[in-house]
C-alpha cells in the first residue's frame, strides 16, 4: 500500500495545520476534524472591542481637534495681548532692573552726595548732618572693598544709596517758612465732595484738571484746562476771577498757553497745574518741564533728566490713565514734579522746583512703582498716591514725608468720586481741599477738617 502525505493547509487566524492522508482502493483518504474551522468567536469580538475603543478614540481625537480650532484664534489673540502689556516693562530686561550699576558710578554718586551733605554741615551744623557725613564715608569705603575683594553687591549698594540720597536731600537748605506752615503734616480725612460738575466745554473731555490759584496771598483765581486731540494735548486754560464764575461757567477768559496743540510749548498729558498766575506742565513731546505765565506772556521750559514719557511709566493701577507721566503738583512755596525714571526702576521720582527760577532744587526717590497707583498730590511736602477701590471709590494708601525720608505704607483713607478715571488730582493750600479732574467731572473734598 503507497502511502502518501497529503498536506492541507488550513489558515485560522494565521495558524497551520498538516494532516496525513492514505491511499485506499485507488483513493486518497484523509480524516480532517471540522472543529479547526470554528468560528473564532471570543477573538472576533476581542477585535470588535478594540475596533470600537480605537473608532471612540478617533472620535474624542477628532472633537479635540475642533476645539483646538476654535479655541486657536482665541489663543493667538491672547498671547498678542500679553505681548502688548509686556512691552512697556521690556525696559527692565534691556536697561532697568537688571542692569548692574558700575562701582565708578557709585563712587561719583557717593561724592556728590558728600559735597552736598558737607555743604549743609557748613550751613547748618547738626547732629543729622554729621551722622549722615559718617554713614557716608563708611558707604566709600564698602565702595572700596568691593573694588578690592571683587564682590559686586550693587544692587544692594544701590538700594542703600536711595535711602542715603533721601536723606542727604532733606539736610538741604528749605525755607523755614515752608516747614513751620505745615503744623499737621499728615493728613486723616477726606470729606465727600464739596463741589461736583461737568467742565464747562463737553462731557466728551475725559482728560485735564482744574483747581484754584496755589499761591498763597494770591488772587482767587479757578482755572479749567480740557485735553484735546485723543485728551493728549492742549493749548487753552480757562480762567474764572470768582468761584460763583466757575460755578456759573460764565464771565471766564481762554488764555492760550501755545498757538496751537502741536506748537513746542504746548500742554502734553494732565498733570496741569497753576501756581501764582503761571501755568506749570509737562512741554509738547518732550521730558521738558514747561512754564507760562499768563500776566506777562512768557514761557520757560527745563529739561527733566531721565523721565520716562509718551506712556512709559503712566499712572495705571486699574487701567492706564494716557499721556499721565509727569505729574506736576504745588504746594506752600514750591512746585513739585512726580514722575519715574528707568533708573529708578520705574519707581515714583519726587522733585521740588523753584517756581521762578524754574530749576530743581531737591530729589527724591521712592520705592513705590509707579504703575501701581492711580493718582499722586502733595501736601506741606509729603507725596500722597492713591488706588482704585471701584467705579466710585479711591483710596489713599501710601505717603513719602521729604522733610523725614519716611515711607509709610498703610495708609487707608478712602473718599467718594463719580467715574471710574481720574486724570489729575491737586492739593491747594489756600483753602486745603483736594482738587480731582474725573472723566470730565470737577470734584473737590474738604481735607483737615
Amino acid at each position: 500500500m503507497l502511502s502518501y502525505l497529503l498536506v492541507f493547509t488550513v489558515i485560522v487566524t494565521v495558524e497551520a495545520q498538516i494532516i496525513k492522508g492514505e491511499q485506499k482502493n485507488d483513493s486518497c483518504m484523509c480524516k480532517i476534524s471540522s472543529s479547526i474551522w470554528a468560528f473564532p468567536t471570543a477573538r472576533f469580538e476581542g477585535v470588535q472591542k478594540q475596533l470600537q475603543t480605537c473608532e471612540e478614540n478617533l472620535i474624542e481625537y477628532h472633537n479635540k481637534i475642533k476645539g483646538s480650532n476654535v479655541q486657536m484664534p482665541k489663543m493667538e489673540l491672547s498671547l498678542k495681548n500679553i505681548k502688548a502689556r509686556l512691552k512697556p516693562f521690556e525696559y527692565l530686561d534691556t536697561n532697568g532692573l537688571y542692569n548692574t550699576l558700575h562701582l565708578q558710578q557709585l563712587i561719583q554718586e557717593l561724592d556728590e552726595m558728600y559735597n552736598t551733605a558737607r555743604d549743609a554741615q557748613k550751613k547748618n551744623p547738626s547732629k543729622e548732618t554729621n551722622d549722615l557725613l559718617k554713614e557716608l564715608t563708611n558707604a566709600k569705603k564698602d565702595v572700596q572693598n568691593m573694588y578690592k575683594n571683587n564682590i559686586f553687591n550693587l544692587e544692594t549698594m544701590k538700594s542703600r544709596l536711595r535711602v542715603l540720597n533721601n536723606r542727604v536731600q532733606t539736610c538741604k537748605t528749605i525755607p523755614e517758612d515752608f516747614r513751620s506752615a505745615c503744623h499737621q503734616r499728615i493728613i486723616s480725612n477726606i470729606s465727600s465732595p464739596v463741589v461736583t460738575k461737568l467742565n464747562s466745554i463737553s462731557k466728551s473731555y475725559i482728560s485735564g484738571a482744574w483747581g484754584r490759584d496755589a499761591k498763597q496771598d494770591s488772587k482767587e483765581r479757578y482755572w479749567e484746562h480740557c485735553l484735546v486731540s485723543g485728551n493728549q494735548y492742549g493749548n487753552t486754560i480757562r480762567m474764572y476771577n470768582s468761584y460763583e464764575d466757575f460755578m456759573a461757567s460764565k464771565n471766564y477768559k481762554d488764555e492760550y498757553i501755545a498757538s496751537s496743540y502741536y506748537h513746542k510749548n504746548a500742554v502734553q498729558g494732565s498733570g496741569t497745574i497753576l501756581y501764582d498766575n503761571t501755568v506749570f506742565y509737562q512741554c509738547y513731546g518732550t521730558a521738558e518741564i514747561c512754564s507760562f505765565n499768563i500776566t506777562t506772556q512768557t514761557s520757560k521750559r527745563m529739561k527733566l533728566d531721565g523721565a520716562g514719557i509718551d506712556n512709559k511709566f503712566p499712572f495705571c493701577y486699574y487701567s492706564c490713565r494716557d499721556w499721565t507721566d509727569i505729574d506736576l503738583e504745588a504746594d506752600q512755596d514750591a512746585v513739585w514734579v512726580i514722575y519715574a525714571t528707568e533708573e529708578n526702576h520705574g519707581n515714583i521720582v519726587v522733585s521740588r522746583l523753584d517756581p521762578l527760577e524754574l530749576n530743581i532744587t531737591h530729589t527724591w526717590k521712592t520705592h513705590l512703582f509707579k504703575r501701581s497707583v492711580t493718582s499722586t498730590f502733595m501736601v506741606c511736602g509729603v507725596l500722597y498716591a492713591t488706588r482704585f477701590v471701584n467705579t466710585y471709590e479711591e483710596e489713599v494708601f501710601y505717603a513719602f514725608d521729604t522733610t523725614t525720608g519716611q515711607e509709610i505704607n498703610s495708609l487707608s483713607l478712602p473718599f467718594e468720586k463719580v467715574s471710574s478715571g481720574i486724570a489729575n488730582l491737586n492739593y491747594n493750600p489756600v483753602d486745603r481741599r483736594l482738587y480731582m479732574y474725573n472723566d470730565g467731572y470737577l470734584l473737590a473734598y474738604n481735607t483737615f477738617k
